[in-house]
């Protein structure tokens, strides 16, 4: 760095000093006397700004003007790259430094032309292999004629992205593009095309790719709404014309919306007059392409019955004259009594146009109705038979049987009894049988011959003849022999089952204890 002294010193003498001060605004002081200096310890990709203060034997001058921002880089041929080589003859000082060289980034890779038009260019190109510390702040597109040195920009502002399109280029000359990278160190080496570009509109043949679902017959059902895509490609861009049964389509009633690319065709509500074959013709000049696809938005006839036997009826009918532009796969058959007039279901999917309807009411006259099935589904309304089937009565009569009412009285009888159980005391538990008799048996519990009466210790249940009898925390005093009687006016019967109470281990030790500590109370006594 190097600036120029004051013109006035005053009545001390000089002495210059250089602080640098970086982008978070610490500063630091550098040198020493001569009017040049070289900042030491920069770091590299940092950003630094400069200012100049005079000393002299009084004190510290006023700053001078703060430099451009400027960013140091790593060393070249041995010499680190933020200091001249030579120092630079002085020049009159008017605020700013000679700064130190920065470090641009390398040049943009695979410049390539995406697309040509008659006044347009689309390019395209990769990132700099080396950015740096200094990162990358956009790029410049230039353009020159073939054959002419004078390089135009053709970008006001950076350019992000790494594509960009060069309008008003004009026809049929060759140009020559370059893209330079741009950061906080200046412009990178330009990235140039190996050849000139002709300004002309490449000629590509239309060519309409139909989507695979319209490749066959397009069916909807009638009030659904119709939307395709059909996309295209071919350069200049293509006259799109849509044709219905080869008659050209009349816009207010179909929608079509063309781009660049694709063709969009809009039904609202489809309904049967749009049926058909539309087909798509594209044009540029003398070529053309085209490609069509059919759009495919009612009961059976003759129905009736033509014989009836037993519990029988046969039907036929004929297919329907409109098969709603898609073919019939079948038939759905339904019966209804004249009586309630409820209709039900016989058969589904019936692919031939005939039936016989069985398992019907003898006595009661039935009528039917068919609908035609397809791709869409049922038809809209069903066609019914012309006549009626009625099942007649035959002479013969339902005998039935007197009604003998069964006797089911019996005495209680244990069909499961009470086992022997072994609990543990302080736990609750309980013992169950089964038992069966009617009228239903009266279940008297009793503990060592002795009826259990209302006891809170005790709960009796019996649910449909399982008998439970549920003892709450039993102690030692609660085992013994526990007996169920089973009672009614036929008879009784009775089981019976023994209860063990066992002692909890906890329990018994501090019995133990108990008496272990009066035997000794008991000896003492005893020895006095």
């Amino acid at each position: 760095m190097k600036v120029e002294p004051k013109h006035s010193e005053g009545e001390a003498s000089e002495v210059s000093a250089i602080r640098p001060r970086t982008a978070r605004g610490e500063a630091r002081q550098l040198n020493s006397p001569p009017p040049h200096s070289c900042a030491p310890s920069m770091i590299e990709g940092v950003v630094y700004e400069m200012r100049v203060f005079a000393v002299n034997s009084i004190g510290l001058s006023p700053p001078s003007l703060t430099s451009k921002p400027f960013m140091p880089i790593g060393r070249r041929h041995g010499r680190p790259a933020s200091f001249p080589q030579r120092a630079p003859r002085p020049q009159p000082f008017n605020g700013s430094f000679f700064l130190c060289r920065s470090a641009p980034t390398s040049a943009p890779m695979r410049l390539t032309v995406n697309d040509v038009t008659d006044s347009t260019c689309t390019l395209k190109w990769l990132a700099p292999e080396r950015v740096g510390a200094g990162g990358l702040d956009g790029y410049v597109i230039e353009y020159c004629k073939d054959g002419d040195t004078e390089w135009v920009t053709a970008n006001t502002d950076l350019c992000e992205r790494q594509t960009f399109v060069v309008r008003g280029l004009p026809v049929g000359e060759k140009i020559n593009f370059r893209v330079v990278a741009v950061n906080i160190a200046g412009r990178s080496p330009p990235a140039v095309m190996s050849q000139p570009v002709t300004i002309r509109e490449i000629m590509e043949h239309p060519k309409i790719r139909l989507p695979r679902h319209l490749r066959t017959k397009y069916i909807r059902k009638v009030g659904e709404k119709i939307n395709l895509t059909i996309p295209f490609q071919g350069k200049p861009r293509p006259v799109a014309s849509w044709f219905k049964d080869g008659v050209p389509i009349d816009p207010k009633v179909i929608n079509v919306r063309t781009t660049n690319v694709d063709s969009i065709f809009f039904i609202r509500s489809a309904e049967r007059e749009h049926s058909g074959t539309y087909e798509l013709v594209l044009k540029i000049e003398n070529m053309e392409d085209r490609s069509s696809f059919q759009l495919r938005p009612a009961p059976p006839l003759n129905v009736r019955v033509t014989d009836v036997w037993g519990f029988n009826a046969a039907l036929e009918w004929a297919p329907p004259t409109d098969d709603g532009n898609c073919e019939v796969s079948g038939y759905t058959i339904q019966k209804a009594d004249m009586k309630t007039k409820e209709w039900f279901t016989v058969y589904e999917h019936n692919k031939r146009t005939h039936c016989t309807v069985s398992d019907l009411i003898m006595g009661n006259e039935y009528m039917f109705r068919v609908y035609s099935e397809n791709m869409c589904g049922l038809s809209e309304e069903p066609r019914n038979s012309k006549n009626t089937a009625t099942i007649a009565k035959t002479g013969l009569q339902l005998k039935q049987a007197p009604y003998q009412e069964k006797d089911m009285s019996c005495v209680p009888k244990f069909t499961q009894p009470l086992v022997d159980r072994t609990v543990v005391a302080g736990y609750s538990t309980a013992i169950s049988c089964a038992v069966r008799g009617f009228p239903k048996p009266k279940i008297v519990w009793m503990k060592n011959k002795m009826i259990i009466g209302d006891d809170p210790k005790y709960l009796m249940q019996n649910n449909q003849g399982v008998v439970t009898l549920n003892i709450r925390k039993p102690s030692t005093f609660d085992g013994g022999k526990y007996t169920c009687v089973a009672i009614n006016e036929l008879g009784r019967d009775e089981v019976e089952c023994k209860l063990n109470i066992r002692e909890r281990e906890k329990d018994k030790s501090h019995q133990g204890c108990i008496c272990m500590n009066a035997h000794y109370s008991l000896s003492y006594l005893f020895r006095k």
